[in-house]
């Protein structure tokens, strides 16, 4: 499984600290008290300060291999019996790795623990190990879980699968040809549970990255006066949104160019330093006769290490205008330093993009 690079954000590893180890060595001794809880300790602690999030949980993993008794059948039972004891949802994803690492000659075994597994964090990284081994049986298995009672386990059955997957390799079979998933989508295309809904409109937004025309058709043919899925319909397509790309636009009926005057568009403060906060400010009044569907967002410039520009579009707002009338956004913006992004001192560019159509620059610029 690909390891992404998580030093940026030190807190998160911490996950898998050493207060967490020894609470997996104390649970599974209450589970199996011939456990070497020492001796696990000892494996999965080993050179941990310069571990990853991923690289610490396979670790974990591991040592479960190599303490637990075996075998696969006897370790899986313990295994079991562990999930519901652990204190943290993203810790019991070591127990899909553990599945992911040493039970794919057990299959049946394998997709019911993983099934259960995924109720008490996710197995969705786990699952894809056996869609590259055998994606037609897999994915005959997730098309069942889609139709689970259990909203864990209905999330799994896309989630798993999504072309894309954050934190993961991505599925070049999935990415060239969506059209397996196509039974899975279609049993979650309206479902109750809006964890089950995320991950239905992430994949589609990820397959909108290669095949949006597959994406626009298979949206065309659902029902959008179910709330539900107007919703996934609604966030499948942002990236498109954001692109401007009127077959999406024409999805929310507003894939005209806008009829609107601009009055106004500023960022303020001018200038800040970092940590700081700019308000973003648009007037526009309507220039057409008739009543308009309009979707604005804004783009801001961020200025790279390099002294480039790395232009991110955020949503802002869907409106409908009538003839003449006026309408005034404001939003602030956070300008502080996350995991996915550092900032860098320079003249940041902001964009007033509405219906796909930028109609206005500002800018302000951020101090060392």
């Amino acid at each position: 499984m690909a390891e992404p690079e998580m030093e940026t954000a030190p807190l998160l590893k911490e996950i898998f600290n050493r207060d967490r180890l020894s609470h997996f060595a104390r649970e599974i001794s209450a589970i199996h008290p011939a456990f070497d809880g020492e001796r696990f300790l000892q494996l999965a602690s080993e050179g941990l300060d310069g571990l990853s999030i991923m690289q610490r949980l396979r670790q974990v993993a591991v040592s479960f291999h190599a303490t637990l008794p075996g075998p696969y059948e006897k370790n899986i039972e313990i295994l079991w019996d562990l999930a519901p004891r652990i204190n943290h949802g993203f810790a019991s994803i070591t127990l899909p790795e553990y599945v992911a690492l040493y039970g794919q000659d057990h299959f049946d075994l394998s997709m019911r623990a993983l099934a259960f597994f995924t109720r008490f964090g996710s197995s969705e990284f786990a699952i894809r190990h056996f869609l590259l081994k055998d994606m037609p049986r897999t994915l005959a298995m997730m098309q069942n879980w889609s139709m689970d009672e259990n909203e864990h386990v209905r999330r799994l059955s896309s989630e798993g699968c999504r072309p894309r997957l954050p934190w993961s390799f991505q599925l070049k079979q999935l990415i060239a040809d969506p059209s397996p998933v196509t039974p899975i989508l279609e049993n979650l295309k309206s479902d109750p549970s809006l964890y089950a809904r995320k991950s239905v409109a992430n994949h589609l937004n990820d397959i909108t990255k290669d095949h949006p025309g597959w994406v626009l058709e298979k949206l065309s043919q659902w029902d959008q006066t179910n709330i539900h899925t107007a919703w996934i319909t609604k966030q499948a397509l942002r990236t498109l949104i954001k692109k401007g790309d009127t077959r999406a636009l024409h999805v929310f009926g507003a894939s005209h160019k806008a009829e609107v005057k601009v009055e106004t568009f500023s960022v303020t403060p001018s200038s800040l330093a970092l940590s700081g906060a700019v308000q973003i400010t648009a007037k526009l009044t309507s220039t057409g006769s008739t009543s308009q569907k309009l979707v604005i967002d804004y783009a801001v410039h961020y200025v790279k290490k390099t002294g480039g520009t790395s232009k991110k579009v955020f949503k802002w707002k869907e409106l409908t205008l009538e003839p003449h009338a006026r309408a005034e956004l404001t939003i602030t913006r956070p300008i502080r330093n996350f995991t996915t992004r550092v900032h860098y001192p320079g003249t940041h560019l902001v964009e007033f993009i509405v219906n796909g159509e930028v109609l206005g620059e500002t800018a302000f610029d951020l101090d060392t």
